[in-house]
């Protein structure tokens, strides 16, 4: 361990009621917890660990072998607690004092069930305390330990400090919902961290690429039509204006800030403000494609731009925006005549004149340019291909061959080593690093195969996806039910109607070139038949491939062993928290390598020497071509946020696409392996928003610190403060100041204490945040697995919660029809809550959205069709939790309390199929009841009387119509229903 990291870990010792650090993105926060796991004993309790993700879980195993490599003891490694694990072993496991993974829906339900005891946990441990909030389960959980123990220990940790001043003092309402009282920070300016990561620092070496002017271009038209929706959203008044920078548009927290700001207002908000914040969005994932995909597979993305979002987006129709289409074109091709003349591709310019031709022919063979002269569609137009290499590709080249230059030119130098045995060593790997998998391949494929051959086959891929775009339109001219772009829009590519699919900039004749360079392409298939009717006007008939291209992943031997170095896909709508979807465009594949992945885990990661020297000898035949040799190259994926360094220990680093936590992150390996020599190359693109976005993180970092450390000097928690953070105090402390009023009030005189609410809660429903509200409220929680609905209040009220989110799904799927049907089975007052978010608006839609008519797809609709056909069911709107809460409280009074037993077994059929404590199957049938219903005459209001009037249906038959009629409340419903009884069946003679 570093100095720093002893003294973080001496501070929170130093208080017995924890703390919570937060350090500086990319410091290595599972060293800090594997010390506290090697400092913890079983005798003293549990260990419990909360909110840890998959590559947390693996940092802290391999920080734990880091720490102690001679612990002659078995490892404190933590397990992770099933939630399928019965009750009676996890409360063993509770007790064992073992160091444990518990997600929070589990530990709250153990705990409200008192199948762990409060004293046995030794220490909190919470990770990514940046997620938290005043309503989060992991306050939850803190409140209930800290109202059995006190003196349990929680500690939390939290490496993104930008999160952490997001809202109005966060970091002081996650310390009071945690109970603890001293915040550590750790920036990476403090004194300590600055000294120990700067003792011996890397040779770093910063590589500055020009871009080329089409990408300059195109990026100072992104800025431009940026800056020109920015000024469109500051006009209307509704955002704060400081926020609304370029430099902070760089960054997806800014959709969150925006939206933040907008969402309890969004139902007031027009058309063009909304669009607006979308633009916003997409104008950004632009820019920061530019820098880290190629020229064909960015015109692949604004072609699927161009067809999803060319009718309601405004950037489109910015003066700027024209310049990034007809640039990214230029980057892969420019249309010329047979005489060698460029024809221009302005889709701005004025358009021709409309003439009259009486030759059909003529008609189809001729067109007009974008300046108004005619041009044979037919002969003498055709494409030049650009296809302009991105200028990261060659320098890249040239650094590793430069590299393997020098290792081998000190080898020769250096008497007593051999090139054998160099090659075996693992210093010698090149470790290169992007921003995700898609480039890793690629970058991959320009090492193996060239620069050029790539730029080839995803041109080959662009033409085949635009020649099987033009066949769907052919084939199918109505819209389209499944539709599928040729690019990446968040995994989604939404089409309007087919005849827009052309875009409106690209003439005539630049889709007939495009159309028979396809064809030239001599892909063998089957289905010459659909070519044939697409290329009436070409004289050469080709077939074509109809299948999305797709870039398979290859697997291989691994030089770690690791499946776990699999590059996973980007996530790219963090949440924008939706993954990407390889669209056989720009999408990322699943996995792949540049060396085959052996399956074993990253507790027995094992290098094996012989893997990197096949390896190297595979690198050197794809040099051979340039007379230079390449050193082995490992690539990996910054999205797959996996701690390599230590497991590949690279002496030389490349890193591809610049990122403030990995640059952290090699300091740190530095600072670790002072002895080692280490080489950092960084490729930046000259004068680009690649650099000012990497310097912009920085400065953000450190302002999110400099305002926590004001905070701190502020902040103001009492000594013995029990977590009050919500505002309003909860119902026992109300309760307590009526007693104590009611003292002088009645001359001494002391009131009755009432009874403790009860609501039984489905284990499910701890995901959410309102049980935690309720229990906060005074309420008693009771954690059980329910079959009919989500909370029960009394023995006659179920409600069935539902989210926004989760009443569109619940309609969509059917599954909110069922849910109400079996509530109104077994209860008598059957309840359905649309709680909304508390930071959106407490709306559905705008009014100006509602129609006159009941439509099929409008929620409002299906909401009334729904009561419609359930007259009991109540509905209850909610605005959001807190209120929820509230509701609860009045529904319950002059109720009884509800049963844990019944409630558990409502729904649930016995051995003989009876199920049990249904309410209307308790006295009566509940088929023959329905057969009733269905009968002529008998309606809703008269069926209760016929079902006590007659024990069963045979008896019902037998009464004679004055009795009918005193049962039903009238002749007619009588004589209708006696008619039917007395019918004579037909028979077949």
């Amino acid at each position: 361990m570093l100095p720093f990291q002893e003294q973080i870990i001496s501070d929170l010792l130093d208080d017995r009621n924890g703390g919570l650090v937060v350090v500086a993105s990319g410091l290595p926060l599972s060293s800090l917890v594997a010390s506290l796991l090697l400092l913890h004993h079983p005798s003293a309790g549990s260990f419990l660990l909360l909110s840890a993700s998959e590559p947390q879980k693996s940092a802290i195993s391999a920080a734990l072998r880091r720490a102690a490599p001679d612990h002659t003891d078995p490892l404190p490694f933590p397990s992770d607690l099933p939630s399928d694990l019965p009750s009676h072993h996890r409360t063993a496991l509770y007790a064992s004092g073992a160091a444990l993974y518990v997600t929070p829906r589990i530990l709250v339900a153990d705990l409200l069930t008192s199948r762990v005891p409060p004293s046995s946990v030794a220490t909190l441990a919470v990770l990514n305390a940046h997620r938290l909030s005043d309503t989060s389960t992991e306050a939850f959980i803190a409140r209930i330990l800290h109202s059995y123990c006190p003196s349990t220990p929680i500690v939390a940790f939290s490496d993104c400090p930008h999160a952490m001043v997001s809202g109005f003092a966060k970091a002081e309402r996650i310390m009071k919902s945690l109970f603890v009282r001293r915040l550590h920070l750790w920036p990476r300016f403090h004194v300590l961290v600055s000294s120990d990561l700067e003792r011996t620092p890397p040779e770093v070496v910063d590589v500055r690429v020009p871009m080329s002017a089409a990408m300059k271009g195109i990026q100072d038209a992104i800025l431009g039509a940026m800056d020109a929706c920015l000024r469109e959203l500051r006009r209307t008044n509704k955002v704060d204006v400081e926020d609304l920078t370029v430099e902070n548009g760089l960054f997806k927290s800014f959709d969150e800030i925006v939206r933040r700001q907008l969402d309890p207002i969004w139902h007031t908000l027009g058309k063009k403000t909304k669009q607006l914040v979308s633009d916003l969005k997409t104008l950004r994932k632009l820019l920061d494609y530019l820098v880290r995909y190629d020229a064909v597979s960015y015109l692949k993305y604004l072609d699927t731009l161009r067809v999803s979002e060319g009718v309601r987006s405004m950037w489109i129709f910015a003066d700027s925006s024209y310049k990034i289409f007809e640039l990214a074109k230029r980057r892969v091709y420019q249309a010329v005549r047979a005489d060698g003349t460029k024809i221009s591709l302005d889709g701005k310019s004025t358009p021709s004149k409309k003439r009259r031709v009486n030759d059909k022919t003529k008609k189809e063979s001729e067109s007009d340019d974008a300046d108004g002269r005619k041009v044979d569609a037919n002969v003498g137009v055709m494409l030049e291909e650009v296809l302009e290499e991105a200028p990261k590709w060659k320098v890249l080249r040239d650094l590793l061959e430069e590299i393997e230059a020098e290792r081998r030119k000190e080898n020769h130098s250096e008497e007593g080593q051999t090139e054998v045995e160099d090659a075996g060593d693992l210093s010698d790997i090149v470790l290169v690093a992007c921003k995700d998998e898609y480039s890793c391949l690629q970058l991959e494929d320009c090492i193996l195969k060239g620069p050029h051959q790539v730029m080839r086959d995803e041109w080959e891929k662009y033409l085949l996806g635009k020649v099987e775009l033009h066949s769907l339109r052919k084939r199918n001219k109505k819209r389209s039910q499944e539709p599928k772009g040729f690019g990446l829009l968040d995994g989604i590519v939404t089409a309007g109607s087919s005849d827009n699919t052309d875009p409106s900039s690209i003439s005539k004749f630049e889709n007939a070139a495009l159309l028979a360079a396809a064809s030239e392409l001599r892909i063998p298939t089957n289905k010459d038949s659909v070519l044939e009717e697409n290329n009436q006007s070409d004289g050469r008939r080709k077939g074509y491939k109809n299948t999305r291209v797709k870039k398979t992943s290859r697997k291989g031997k691994s030089m770690t062993g690791n499946p776990d170095f699999n590059f996973k896909t980007d996530q790219i709508n963090t949440n924008e928290n939706t993954s990407s979807r390889n669209n056989g465009a720009v999408g990322e594949p699943a996995t792949g390598s540049m060396q085959n992945v052996q399956e074993s885990s990253l507790e027995n990661v094992c290098i094996d020497r012989s893997d990197i020297q096949v390896h190297a000898a595979e690198s050197v035949p794809a040099a051979s071509s340039q007379t230079k040799l390449l050193p082995p190259v490992q690539f990996y994926a910054l999205d797959s946020d996996q701690q390599i360094l230590n497991v590949l220990k690279p002496s030389v680093i490349i890193v591809y696409h610049p990122n403030m936590t990995f640059v952290r992150e090699i300091e740190f390996y530095k600072a670790e392996n002072p002895s080692k020599k280490l080489k950092v190359y960084f490729l930046f693109y000259e004068d680009s928003a690649e650099v000012q976005k990497f310097e912009a993180s920085i400065r953000r970092e450190n302002s999110a610190f400099e305002s926590l450390i004001r905070q701190k000097s502020l902040m103001m928690i009492p000594v013995d403060q029990n977590g009050r953070c919500i505002g309003a105090s909860t119902a026992s402390e109300t309760e307590s100041i009526v007693l104590q009023n009611s003292l002088t009030r009645k001359a001494g005189g002391r009131m009755s204490q009432g009874r403790k609410l009860q609501v039984i809660v489905d284990m499910r429903e701890f995901m959410s945040s309102l049980p935690n509200v309720l229990h906060l409220k005074g309420m008693h929680v009771i954690p059980v697995t329910l079959e009919v609905g989500d909370y029960v209040l009394s023995p006659m009220i179920c409600v069935e919660r539902k989210s926004i989110a989760d009443l569109f799904q619940s309609f969509a799927s059917g599954r909110l029809y069922h849910q109400v049907e079996t509530m109104i089975r077994y209860y008598k007052m059957p309840v359905l809550l649309i709680e909304f978010s508390q930071d959106k608006s407490f709306s559905f839609q705008s009014t100006n959205d509602i129609g006159d008519d009941v439509s099929p797809t409008n929620i409002i609709s299906k909401l009334s069709l729904l009561v419609l056909h359930f007259p009991r069911l109540r509905l209850v709107w909610s605005r959001n939790v807190h209120a929820t809460a509230e509701i609860f409280a009045s529904l319950k009074q002059n109720q009884d309390e509800p049963d844990e037993s019944k409630a558990i077994r409502v729904g649930v059929p016995s051995e003989d199929g009876v199920v049990d404590n249904d309410v209307r199957a308790e006295n009566y049938n509940t088929s023959a009841i329905e057969f009733l219903r269905r009968l002529p005459g008998v309606t809703d209001t008269n069926y209760r009387a016929l079902m006590d009037g007659c024990k069963n249906l045979a008896e019902l038959a037998l009464l004679p119509v004055e009795r009918l009629a005193e049962l039903m409340g009238g002749q007619k419903a009588a004589r209708t229903l006696k008619e039917f009884l007395d019918a004579k069946c037909p028979t077949l003679s």
